[in-house]
């Protein structure tokens, strides 16, 4: 069981391993006392136009700020927690050799998120792959559409399980049950994740 716990992928930008990190930019804080991101993947992870992935929110218009939110925190969680380990899977490609498949993400986090969003504009529903990035930056694929989030992902589930193809599954549990992985979380109380890591480990 050890392997899974307290981990860090071997990704992109990960850490090594995870530690303390005294300042984590805004979002990202939550994660200090034990992370596997630095400071400057922390700030990273709040710019539009971020070196990390050259990724680009505004590819339909400018992406309504209580919806960016949510990616922002689905990155500082990417990024940061040293709780995903029983969802680690080898990949091969040519900037990572591990990716999470499957985490199981709180109901809730997962329906604020697509309520937050539902009125925002994208072309596609897995923003992994399928991009134009002929300039550098992804731009929607030639002949795709701008539409909002609610007819490219019809339910809450469409978005956690599409969007990142298949990195989150949508669990029908709740926050604090312990069974499922909270992208928000109070950090003053502690990091409820080590708890559910360790239940599926």
């Amino acid at each position: 069981k050890e392997p899974l716990l307290n981990v860090c992928m071997d990704a992109k930008h990960h850490k090594s391993e995870p530690g303390p990190e005294g300042k984590l930019y805004e979002q990202c804080s939550p994660w200090k006392d034990n992370a596997c991101c630095t400071a400057n993947t922390s700030l990273e992870a709040h710019k539009d136009q971020s070196y990390l992935y050259n990724f680009n929110w505004n590819h339909c218009g400018v992406m309504p700020p209580k919806c960016k939110r949510h990616f922002i925190q689905d990155t500082c969680l990417y990024e940061c927690s040293p709780n995903l380990g029983p969802w680690i899977q080898q990949e091969d490609s040519s900037w990572r050799r591990e990716r999470i498949l499957h985490v199981p993400l709180c109901r809730e986090d997962c329906e604020q998120w697509w309520q937050d969003c539902r009125d925002a504009l994208t072309c596609k529903d897995n923003w992994h792959k399928g991009w134009n990035w002929a300039t550098g930056t992804n731009r929607c694929p030639w002949g795709s559409e701008c539409r909002p989030f609610h007819r490219v992902f019809p339910r809450p589930q469409d978005l956690c399980e599409k969007i990142w193809s298949g990195s989150f599954r949508y669990s029908p549990e709740r926050r604090g049950s312990g069974r499922c992985i909270q992208m928000w979380f109070d950090p003053a109380r502690g990091n409820p994740n080590a708890a559910v890591a360790r239940y599926y480990a």
